[in-house]
């Protein structure tokens, strides 16, 4: 069955003063959870982007990205029937449910997002990110593993979370593992790590690689580029 979850209602709480797409929620400072992706590929992006506020057109690639998302969106809907996330989990008891924009947040840890295509069954979730290509970069994995931790944290926690990459547009999944007591342990650590950037707690720290430097669109106006 494919379900469209509705999520209006969920506390949004407030912009932080400062720093771009961080809210406050609660007390806690809430960050997006695809900056883990840019985190592992370059962390000083972010600062540039939202702490500092520089401003720049999107890619090629991100504008291609953006319309095949929005084209599998709109595919998705006609036959989507909306739903809230507790009906979601009743129905997945049962039968396998498929969602795609599922938002999750978590409070504790500070993040927030939509995973692209969610599979929720009796025995098991499968959370999946769309992505160009077919390599499972760290960064990526990254991303996957706080969308399952905020899942876990916050919707389920007692049932087997299985994390993947599919190259975006396809069928392809290119990369699939279940989600370990190891893999949250590591990706809390990297969450604290984003925590404690926000807080001016840890220093910014840019690539080495003048590869990842050269295929930046920050590279015209970063200080540390090395292309």
């Amino acid at each position: 069955m494919d379900l469209l979850e509705l999520n209006s209602t969920y506390d949004n709480g407030r912009a932080h003063p400062t720093i771009h797409q961080v809210r406050i929620i609660g007390n806690q400072t809430n960050f997006p959870i695809s900056w883990l992706n840019i985190q592992g590929y370059c962390e000083y992006s972010i600062y540039l982007e939202n702490f500092q506020h520089i401003k720049l057109k999107a890619n090629t690639a991100m504008l291609k990205g953006t319309r095949i998302h929005n084209q599998l969106e709109e595919e998705f809907q006609k036959d989507a029937i909306s739903t809230t996330i507790d009906e979601i989990i009743e129905t997945s008891q049962t039968e396998e449910v498929l969602s795609r924009e599922f938002f999750v947040m978590s409070k504790e840890y500070g993040i927030r997002g939509f995973i692209d295509e969610i599979w929720l069954g009796p025995d098991s979730i499968v959370i999946i990110d769309d992505k160009p290509g077919d390599k499972a970069y760290f960064s990526m994995k990254n991303q996957v593993y706080a969308y399952a931790l905020a899942f876990k944290n916050s919707i389920c926690n007692d049932k087997k979370i299985e994390c993947a990459l599919r190259t975006r547009g396809t069928d392809n999944i290119f990369w699939r593992e279940e989600f370990t007591k190891e893999s949250e342990e590591n990706i809390k650590n990297i969450i604290q790590h984003v925590q404690n950037l926000i807080a001016g707690e840890d220093d910014f720290i840019p690539t080495k690689n003048p590869n990842k430097c050269r295929v930046c669109r920050f590279n015209k106006v970063c200080p540390n580029n090395k292309s």
